[in-house]
């Protein structure tokens, strides 16, 4: 039997994700992740009243898929050092083999993080801490994972921006839990194109004690349109099932 705890890592910071760029669980923050409050931080025309951030996105392939939401909340301003709070909400489906049997999970699960964020010279580096809750509901029951079932565990992570001009940036973000023993892990570079975006390349790692998968791909991040900023990626999956494919994701954000 495989264990899934990798797949809640992904589809969490996906939906935590990663939704990416944007901060931040089977399927794959974003809520995650992720940097949710770091490519629109050097926008000094906003950077005195923008306090609230609100984000959505989702993240398929072709083993699973997860949609996200959620708030930050920066008192102080996101620009800012000080206090900032996220609170995320997610949910999705998976799918894994268990003694040659085919097993659909459901899961939900919400995450409230307190932290704080530090700058300076080009650099944003925000730690956080906070209570996991996850529920797994398995079809067939699989009496076997432990993961099956309501779990309450802490979840800590940090996000790091490194922006040395208007050109380039570069941006790392990890997320841990104690449900499962899972993480994700996703780093990334971009260019500045034609005034109105970042893109560039991305790498993600996630799993847990019993599952690991990898992915490679590029990234679109800070597009604006109106009061959206919108975020997306695409690349190559592979798994310690010997499973691959491609993936995709979808952020969405505005700031208030």
């Amino acid at each position: 039997m495989r264990c899934v705890g990798g797949v809640v890592a992904a589809g969490y910071l996906l939906a935590a994700g990663s939704f990416v760029g944007v901060d931040s669980a089977v399927a794959f923050d974003g809520a995650g992740g992720h940097d949710l409050d770091r490519y629109l931080l050097f926008d000094a025309s906003e950077q005195h009243t923008s306090r609230f951030l609100l984000f959505s996105g989702f993240d398929l392939w072709r083993n699973g898929g997860s949609a996200h939401g959620g708030l930050l909340w920066s008192p102080g301003g996101l620009a800012r050092e000080g206090f900032t709070l996220k609170l995320l909400v997610a949910g999705g489906l998976y799918r894994y083999n268990s003694a040659g049997v085919t097993v659909t999970g459901r899961y939900a699960l919400t995450s409230a993080m307190a932290g704080w964020r530090f700058k300076g010279n080009g650099l944003d580096v925000t730690l956080f801490a906070g209570p996991d809750f996850q529920t797994h509901r398995l079809t067939p029951d699989d009496l076997g994972n432990k993961l099956r079932g309501d779990h309450i565990g802490l979840r800590v992570g940090g996000d790091f921006w490194y922006q040395p001009n208007a050109a380039y940036m570069t941006t790392v973000s990890v997320s841990f839990s104690t449900i499962g023993l899972n993480y994700w892990t996703r780093a990334a570079g971009g260019w500045h194109a034609l005034g109105l975006l970042w893109i560039g390349p991305e790498v993600m790692a996630l799993g847990g004690d019993r599952y690991h998968q990898f992915r490679a791909g590029m990234h679109v991040t800070g597009l604006r349109t109106w009061m959206f900023e919108w975020s997306g990626g695409f690349g190559y999956v592979r798994d310690s099932d010997d499973r691959d494919g491609l993936y995709g994701r979808f952020g969405l954000l505005t700031k208030l």
